[in-house]
């Protein structure tokens, strides 16, 4: 296994990981000024993104031959490559909030227009008595 190629790997990947946390914040923007448009342009270059990262990630299985990367990293001892796994390592969890932060948004503008729209327009059924005394809907 060739660890110059590896590196070159994790540099290429830290980097898309980088666009999709910058892309996750402009979102996050989008999200509290309720652009709708901008968010719907957005999400095809999440995708996008997410999509040159699968690519990077099977290259890179496929250069470490399934085994962790941890172990690999360990064994090299190549400081440069720990350095750039630990930072890896940290861009996912960053990316991971920010992804759990605009899915909490998402999620909570969705419920406030779906009860704003049961108040516009509640439901029409009228409510009625079945032979228990049980609400038939």
């Amino acid at each position: 296994m060739d660890s110059e190629k590896l590196k070159n790997i994790v540099i290429r990947e830290a980097d898309a990981l980088n666009k999709l946390l910058a892309l996750l914040e402009e979102q996050h923007k989008l999200l509290l000024g309720n652009d709708v448009f901008q968010l719907e342009a957005i999400v095809e270059q999440i995708q996008a993104v997410n999509k040159e990262i699968a690519q990077i990630e099977v290259e890179r299985r496929k250069e470490t031959a399934g085994k962790a990367m941890s172990e690999i990293v360990r064994e090299s001892k190549d400081l440069d490559l720990e350095n750039s796994f630990r930072h890896i390592k940290k861009l996912i969890s960053a990316v991971q909030l920010q992804k759990d932060t605009n899915d909490a948004l998402i999620r909570q503008g969705l419920g406030f227009s779906t009860r704003m729209l049961n108040i516009i327009s509640p439901d029409r059924n009228t409510k009625t008595y079945n032979a228990y005394g049980k609400l038939r809907r």
